[in-house]
């Protein structure tokens, strides 16, 4: 099959697009930058880039595949992140039916479910709107836990003030995703292409406190006593502008901090339940997460 694979060499892309491509699909990962496009030919898939701002190219693209993996690309300049995540979620739609794809898997997030409340997720709320909104194009939208790639921004609190923590409390539970798993959750439903209509998959990969992640972490990395701290709100917005982070952004993960905190962002995952949960334990990553340490 033909598969446009949207995100670049991305944590998710680069390993949705190697499955792909073992299986023998023809697949064109979207990158906007040039100089990826080697890299993109050597894994033996096409490179098409551009700007997921081009809806035209995005098109062009699109044209002739029968299925497209969708996602909107991390970009902290927006002045409105909601509303940028919103409207290249938009842009995407318009490509999808402008070009005539039946087949969508789109990378949303636990928390989609809010239309505000939720920081950028509640971004990628519209995003799954704009999808659901297309006639005859069918849908599959992936509701993924927190990243561990995400704990990778702790190192540098851990190193310096012994510490880990956020704007949510130790016994906050979490749902945890590995972007390997999902990139294979992506291959399968790519690959087998038998949903229809509009529909939502959650995919975790493992499900603990944030208490329990600060131990496991700090097991990993020697430091067995390492506690998760809560901070107040207004302290984490100062904390992640002094760590560089523009303020809009830093509003954002404010925010889906208190929506963990107050348990709405998890409510229709919990709803959900039984999901089944995928191979790479938080113990696995907090390997990884160790050797990333040691290197800081």
């Amino acid at each position: 099959m033909k598969i446009i694979v949207t995100g670049s060499l991305g944590n998710i892309s680069k390993p949705l697009a190697e499955k792909l491509l073992a299986e023998n699909h023809d697949v064109t990962i979207i990158s906007s930058k040039a100089e990826k496009k080697p890299l993109i030919e050597a894994m033996g898939a096409k490179a098409a880039i551009g700007s997921v701002e081009d809806v035209d190219f995005l098109t062009n693209v699109f044209k002739g595949a029968d299925a497209v993996y969708t996602m909107v690309p991390p970009y902290f300049g927006a002045s409105d992140w909601k509303k940028h995540i919103a409207r290249i979620g938009e842009n995407l739609a318009t490509a999808v039916k402008s070009a005539g794809v039946k087949y969508v898997v789109n990378l949303s997030s636990v928390g989609a479910h809010m239309p505000e409340g939720c920081g950028p997720v509640s971004g990628l709320y519209y995003t799954e709107k704009a999808l659901n909104n297309l006639e005859g194009v069918n849908a599959k939208h992936l509701r993924p836990g927190f990243f561990y790639t995400n704990f990778y921004a702790n190192i540098g609190m851990v190193k310096h003030m012994g510490i880990i923590g956020s704007n949510y409390g130790a016994g906050t539970p979490m749902m945890l995703a590995d972007p390997d798993d999902i990139a294979a959750v992506a291959a399968e439903e790519l690959t087998n292409l038998t949903f229809t209509g509009k529909s939502i998959r959650y995919i975790a990969s493992d499900e603990r406190t944030a208490d329990e992640i600060a131990k496991t972490l700090g097991n990993a990395i020697g430091k067995p006593d390492l506690n998760w701290v809560e901070f107040g709100d207004a302290d984490s917005l100062s904390a992640m502008q002094q760590n560089g982070l523009p303020e809009e952004v830093a509003k954002n993960y404010v925010e889906m901090g208190t929506a963990l905190r107050s348990g709405e962002m998890a409510k229709e995952y919990n709803a959900s339940k039984p999901v089944p949960l995928q191979k790479t334990k938080l113990e696995t990553f907090a390997q990884k997460f160790a050797g990333a340490y040691s290197k800081a």
